[in-house]
Order: C-alpha cells, then sequence, then structure tokens
C-alpha cells in the first residue's frame, strides 16, 4: 500500500483516539489543568519506544508498520512522541548537545510561535 496512504489511514485513527483519550480523562480529572494532553503525550511517548524498540528487532526492513503505526496513528495520537523520539535518538548518537537544544529550540520557539500567533490574529 502507499506509504502516503498508511500514514493518512494511521493519522486519523491516531488523531480520533486522541481526543477520545484526552476527553476521557478530562471527564475524569475535571478541567482545572490539561491532565488530558499530558496523558496522551506520555503514553504516545510510551507507545512509540516499545513500538520502535519491536519495529528494530523485527527488523524485515518493510517499513509499511513504521509509517502506519508510528508515522500516522502515534503521529496522530500525538506529535509529542515524534518529538520525544527524536530527542532520543540524538541522545542515543552521543550528540548531548544537540538534544539538549532541540528540546530548549522546540519547546521554546513553538510557545513563541503560538504568541506570535495569537498576536497577529487579534491584530485583524
Amino acid at each position: 500500500m502507499n506509504g502516503l496512504v498508511l500514514v493518512f489511514l494511521g493519522g486519523g485513527l491516531g488523531a480520533m483516539s486522541r481526543h477520545v483519550a484526552s476527553m476521557a480523562v478530562m471527564r475524569v480529572s475535571g478541567g482545572r489543568f490539561p491532565w488530558g494532553t499530558m496523558a496522551v503525550n506520555i503514553l504516545g511517548s510510551l507507545a512509540m519506544g516499545l513500538l520502535i524498540a519491536w519495529l528494530a528487532r523485527r527488523s524485515a526492513g518493510d517499513s509499511s508498520l513504521r509509517l502506519l503505526l508510528a508515522t500516522g496513528f502515534l503521529g496522530g495520537f500525538t506529535t509529542f512522541s515524534a518529538f520525544s523520539l527524536d530527542v532520543v535518538t540524538l541522545y542515543e548518537r552521543g550528540a548531548l548537545t544537540a538534544a539538549a537544544a532541540y528540546v530548549i529550540a522546540s519547546v521554546t520557539v513553538s510557545i513563541l510561535a503560538l504568541f506570535g500567533g495569537l498576536w497577529l490574529a487579534r491584530q485583524f
């Protein structure tokens, strides 16, 4: 199956699962803190670690499962899992400075970009 179709299908299922999981956690915990988002990010990162280790052990060379599950489903479930994988990959390669810079820059610049987007939208 075409890789883009696999990512599309997995991404849709992952986004739907994120919404359901986040809403379930928010119903239980109330709405004063984003527990739903935090739970999804942690669960997605755990699932990414399990999946990548399993795929590495399989090492069949077929990228279909990785595209469907890692890029698609977990990417749709939470991009934080992909971010976490990038950080760990840099760390395991011994690029500690790059890993730290990636974390700091990604979080800081993303939050600043959101503030910038809010500011720009509010100008009109």
